[in-house]
């Protein structure tokens, strides 16, 4: 029973990318045909393809996801190792105070911040930059992920560092040979979820991008949905393609993936 339960909740999921990628290989007159309905196309076609990279700017769409989306994983990983050792490893004044702030700022809709944001920017000539993308999804990605560092800190145990440091490591060093390899997994885990938030972000891609040479992949694809129309074969090929990195990436780090989500679900 499990198995089948499993295998329904598969079939639901991949169903959708599924019809995605087959809308995208098939022509204009079998994707709006009300006559017959296809799973895959009848007659494959590679146009949408084509005008999807020669008749757009979704080649540049592409290149800003992927500059402003790795600057900015890199930028939140970064935080989240330092600031999550920090919070795991040190006591301090008002430490609870800031575990708090950053679990409560996670309640609070993004668009709620979207006025001062934008004054703020329009004052720091910021708007339709790349760095203002970059400076928000930094911003809103790091205390999640600082978080869920720190409790990936926290089942490390301090005999690791301090045997390190007793062959001479300093703390930085017992940081970086001993724990963080150890806490690879778990690395590769807030990496992944940073890079999926940045890469699938929209709201602030529109409001803060005005240019179409810097607009990013879920801005562009709206240009696919003009006022009377909806070029859908075009919009299933870009989607497909902005599918490809994501998929790549998860298949390639999904044991770490697994490992660094379920760390923290044994207690010892």
């Amino acid at each position: 029973m499990l198995w089948i339960l499993l295998a329904v909740f598969l079939i639901w999921t991949i169903f959708p990318l599924f019809w995605l990628v087959s809308t995208s290989f098939k022509g204009d007159k079998e994707i709006l045909s009300n006559n017959e309905l296809h799973l895959l196309p009848q007659q494959p076609t590679l146009q949408h393809y084509e005008n999807a990279f020669g008749k757009t700017h979704f080649g540049t769409y592409i290149s800003n996801s992927v500059k402003v989306t790795l600057i900015s994983s890199t930028l939140v990983l970064a935080a989240a190792i330092m600031g999550g050792y920090a919070l795991a490893r040190y006591q301090f004044k008002g430490k609870k105070a800031i575990m708090v702030i950053m679990l409560a700022s996670q309640m609070v809709p993004l668009i709620t911040a979207i006025i001062p944001m934008f004054v703020l920017y329009s004052k720091l000539q910021l708007i339709d930059t790349l760095a203002s993308l970059i400076i928000t999804y930094t911003a809103t990605n790091i205390p999640f992920c600082m978080i869920t560092m720190s409790s990936f800190f926290t089942r490390i145990p301090v005999s690791l560092e301090e045997a390190a440091q007793i062959d001479g490591c300093n703390r930085f060093q017992s940081v970086v040979r001993v724990v963080l390899p150890v806490m690879l997994p778990s690395i590769v885990a807030v990496f992944v979820f940073a890079f999926t938030g940045c890469w699938n972000e929209l709201f602030y891609s529109i409001m803060m991008i005005n240019s179409e040479k810097l607009r990013t992949i879920p801005a562009g694809l709206m240009n696919f949905v003009q006022k009377y129309d909806i070029d859908w074969g075009q919009m299933s090929a870009a989607a497909s393609v902005t599918l490809i990195p994501v998929v790549v990436m998860f298949f390639a780090v999904q044991k770490y993936i697994v490992a660094g989500l379920t760390a923290g679900s044994v207690k010892e």
